[in-house]
């Protein structure tokens, strides 16, 4: 089965994208500026990162205790994917957005392994104390968790600038103009009379 080529957009829903990808550039830098504040995502983010312990216990203790942080970048990641892959790359800009939140996330409960303070769900374990500690890092939790910190911002830049580009770009969007034909059209032939 042939792949269709994405639909036109509407001007309705270009400007609909400007303004999300715009929501979505001010709550990111809200999320940078802060990341350890609890917003509305991160109650999503959380069930995720819960669900991924249950689904990572199949290989230890050790990918049990990852699998919580792995399970919530796989999440958005998947989301990308599969929206490139619609060839909507602009959609694909939202969840790698998401991607780069969710590092922020990450880094706060990285940097937080010695220190411990943060509250656990249900008073259990620490994550990331267990696999740093494992792994002989539990001293560099903060080199690391700024690492993370980094990698979220360079998401969160490429995202923003990649869904600008996106809505710049009337042939990355499937934009046809009133005259042409999309790819693979046929023009019915005009009878002479």
């Amino acid at each position: 089965m042939m792949e269709e080529s994405p639909a036109a957009l509407s001007f309705g829903e270009r400007r609909w994208r400007l303004v999300l990808t715009l929501a979505l550039a001010v709550y990111g830098w809200r999320c940078l500026q802060t990341p350890g504040s609890y917003r509305w995502l991160d109650s999503l983010d959380l069930a995720i990162h819960e669900t991924g312990h249950l689904v990572f216990v199949f290989g230890g203790e050790f990918l049990t205790l990852l699998g919580g942080t792995l399970f919530q970048l796989i999440v958005p990641i998947a989301f990308v994917v599969a929206l490139w892959r619609r060839r909507d790359h602009h959609g694909a800009t939202v969840p790698l957005l998401w991607v780069g939140q969710n590092c922020w996330n990450i880094s706060v409960y990285v940097q937080d392994a010695r220190a411990q303070e943060l509250p656990l769900v249900g008073g259990g374990e620490h994550d990331w104390a267990n696999i740093l500690g494992q792994l002989g890092w539990l001293e560099h939790d903060q080199s690391l968790g700024r690492a993370v910190w980094l990698v979220g911002v360079v998401l969160y830049v490429v995202s923003i600038f990649l869904a600008w580009r996106f809505l710049s770009s009337d042939k990355a969007l499937g934009f046809v103009s009133a005259t042409s034909d999309p790819p693979g059209a046929r023009r019915p032939l005009r009878s002479v009379e």
